[in-house]
């Protein structure tokens, strides 16, 4: 029986990617275990979704915190009581602080739709579009305190049409990105799992 990461999986709004995180993980062979889904909005309708999958869930509304310390702060409490051990941003709307990402470090990914390095931050369909590339597409990448700078895990690539819109594009980009995440996560989580087992392993033949 195969070791799954507990992991949680963080959204601000429908969870698309969040829903194909959870469809991949149904796999009994699947290294993560979709073991929670946390929002900073309540109304999210990605935790309705996530509550008919039978995932808990749980909501750290940011408006109602004096300041970001103090969010991150009740977010880590949630996420420390599910017994977390690994994070996927999945359309979480907030930036998080060096101190939570530095905490986390090499255990929270997210996905991006653009080919990073290229077209960090937002409007990424546009831009890409105003550039004029040819391709474009979405990353998976591990978070690190700058934006959307962190090592890429994965990408996938698709052409920009000459009758390509934002949406066009983006709709296009989205389709990947669902097949992108879960394939990622899957890499990341294997990798953690089985870093884990040879230490576990090493510190056993110390004892002996």
């Amino acid at each position: 029986m195969i070791a799954r990461l507990r992991t949680a999986i963080l959204i601000s709004g429908r969870g698309s990617n969040m829903a194909a995180l959870i469809a991949a993980a149904r796999a009994p062979d699947f290294p993560a275990e979709i073991a929670l889904v946390l929002s900073n909005k309540s109304a999210a309708a990605g935790l309705a979704l996530a509550k008919q999958a039978g995932i808990a869930t749980a909501a750290v509304d940011h408006k109602i915190y004096a300041g970001r310390d103090e969010f991150e702060g009740s977010m880590q409490a949630v996420l420390d009581i599910n017994r977390i051990e690994l994070i996927c941003l999945a359309g979480f709307i907030r930036i998080l602080s060096a101190p939570f990402v530095t905490r986390w470090r090499g255990r929270i990914i997210n996905i991006h739709p653009s080919l990073l390095p290229a077209f960090r931050g937002l409007d990424t369909h546009a831009r890409a579009i105003a550039a004029g590339v040819k391709l474009h597409g979405c990353s998976v990448h591990f978070v690190e305190p700058e934006l959307d700078s962190g090592p890429v895990i994965a990408q996938a690539t698709i052409p920009v049409r000459d009758d390509d819109t934002p949406e066009s594009l983006g709709a296009r980009v989205l389709a990947e990105e669902h097949k992108l995440y879960p394939a990622a996560l899957a890499r990341v989580a294997a990798d953690l799992a089985g870093a884990e087992e040879r230490t576990r392993f090493a510190q056993g033949r110390q004892r002996d």
